[in-house]
């Protein structure tokens, strides 16, 4: 979304993730294509802009991958005779938006590359801070690049440790060794099924198991998407290899600080995933609960907007004893190629999305519960939504401090500049989208969202970086 290449729908002002990572290593010997692609749809939340399978089969030539990959969601791109093509029993899917890198075909994931030891295939969740000045090294060396992406940087680094060790899993290990940001990446050699996470454990990563058959994927609702028990998550810096012999665990580069995304937690994840043992649901039910601590209201209803919105919002209604309503139908079938094509429509893009029910809201005092305020735009939309619909008052409710710092670790929070909150007030902000109060979640209670777990990154509150932030911005066009 939000690309010149499908028009200009503003995705109702949202942050995205950049994507989601699924792969899968059936031993066996079953295919797997069709695994993958209900994985990858468990994880389109995820990942919108374009998606990608790569698959080989263990018992042939090694090197005989066969893949496709196209823009858009995962059932535009696949149908039952793309995957019936795609013959094999180890494989690697994606989904994908684009935070550094351009959005266009030859940055779609996973990335197949053929080298002097064999074959890998890649998919990556997060962004290095270094991926600029590591390409600058590996073009000097005579190192040609197909894609503008920080994936290809970290397959090349990959490639060239092989040909000093002995094995794929200690080749990414000292390529880990070079490597600043975020990352967790699915890789496939011809005969192995590799999970890493980086150091600081940014971007989730998790283990599960089918049968005979050994999953990775970004999320556990992917897991229950296709069946699959979970095992366990990969942890922050550990390197895992599923085959035959089971899970293998390196744990080298483990030990740092965990600095996980708080955002996972309020907005990215599905409400059924776990994170490290954390329930996402339980997260946003605790801050609803919190923000109902700090900012009460005088109301008749709490209501959310969908979907992160929701599990705040009945939070808020629990502790607050303030009845919970649904006040929003969501049209699930805007996607990503909604065209506006006239400056006039750009009014009714959150309507075609979102709608007020006005028998729930007419003649109340409104809470209206929301994950994040980004640019304003959009808050004040449904704000007049709701007083069109004859709310007489709306409360707004942020289940997340003020956005006041770009991130680089794998979100598309824009600069300071288009950030409202970074040079406006809580009360002008109120002002400016027309609420009659407003509320943020205070930073100083974002651990109790986890369980009061400190190892979480919050940067883009607190401007607090776990590693020092690149002068240039690298992350990518935004056009939001």
């Amino acid at each position: 979304m939000n690309k010149d290449d499908y028009g200009e729908f503003d995705s109702l002002d949202e942050l995205h993730e950049e994507c989601g990572v699924f792969g899968i290593y059936d031993i066996s010997g079953n295919d797997i294509a069709s695994t993958i692609y209900y994985g990858l749809f468990a994880l389109q939340h995820r990942g919108q802009e374009s998606c990608g399978i790569a698959v080989s089969d263990t018992e042939g030539p090694a090197g005989n991958v066969k893949s496709h990959k196209g823009m858009g969601l995962i059932n535009e791109v696949y149908d039952a005779g793309v995957l019936d093509k795609l013959k094999g029993n180890i494989g690697v899917g994606h989904v994908r938006y684009s935070t550094a890198g351009a959005s266009n075909r030859y940055n779609i994931q996973p990335l197949v590359l053929n080298y002097l030891k064999g074959t890998l295939m890649l998919a990556h969740n997060g962004n290095l801070i270094n991926a600029p000045r590591l390409r600058s090294e590996l073009a000097r060396t005579g190192a040609i690049f197909q894609t503008t992406i920080d994936t290809e940087v970290i397959a090349y680094l990959i490639a060239r440790e092989r040909l000093n060790t002995g094995s794929v899993e200690q080749a990414v290990i000292e390529a880990m060794k070079r490597l600043e940001g975020a990352y967790s990446l699915v890789i496939s050699s011809p005969r192995k099924l590799i999970g890493a996470r980086d150091p600081f454990g940014f971007r989730p990563l998790c283990i599960g198991k089918r049968d005979n058959a050994y999953i990775l994927a970004s999320e556990t609702c992917a897991l229950d998407a296709v069946g699959a028990e979970f095992v366990r998550d990969v942890l922050p810096g550990e390197v895992v290899v599923l085959n035959e012999k089971g899970i293998v665990s390196y744990t080298s580069m483990c030990g740092r600080d965990t600095k996980k995304c708080i955002f996972e937690y309020i907005y990215f994840a599905r409400p059924d995933s776990y994170f490290d043992g954390i329930s996402i649901y339980n997260s946003r039910i605790m801050a609803g609960r919190i923000l109902a601590q700090m900012h009460p209201a005088e109301a008749d209803i709490v209501v959310g907007v969908p979907d992160s919105g929701n599990a705040a919002a009945m939070g808020f209604a629990q502790e607050s004893h303030i009845p919970y309503g649904v006040a929003f139908i969501k049209n699930s079938y805007v996607g990503r190629t909604f065209i506006k094509p006239k400056q006039a429509a750009r009014e009714s893009s959150v309507k075609i999305k979102l709608n007020v029910l006005k028998e729930v809201v007419k003649g109340k005092r409104v809470v209206m519960v929301d994950d994040s305020i980004v640019r304003g735009t959009t808050s004040e939309r449904i704000v007049r939504m709701l007083k069109n619909a004859g709310a007489t008052e709306v409360h707004v409710r942020i289940s997340s401090p003020p956005f006041l710092y770009p991130c680089y670790f794998g979100t598309d929070v824009p600069s300071c500049d288009q950030l409202i909150a970074h040079n406006n007030t809580v009360g002008q902000i109120c002002k400016m989208i027309g609420a009659d109060s407003l509320g943020y979640l205070d930073g100083e209670r974002l651990c109790e969202l986890i369980g009061g777990d400190k190892g979480y990154c919050d940067a883009c509150f607190s401007g607090n970086y776990p590693v020092k932030p690149p002068k240039d911005d690298i992350r990518g066009e935004y056009e939001k």
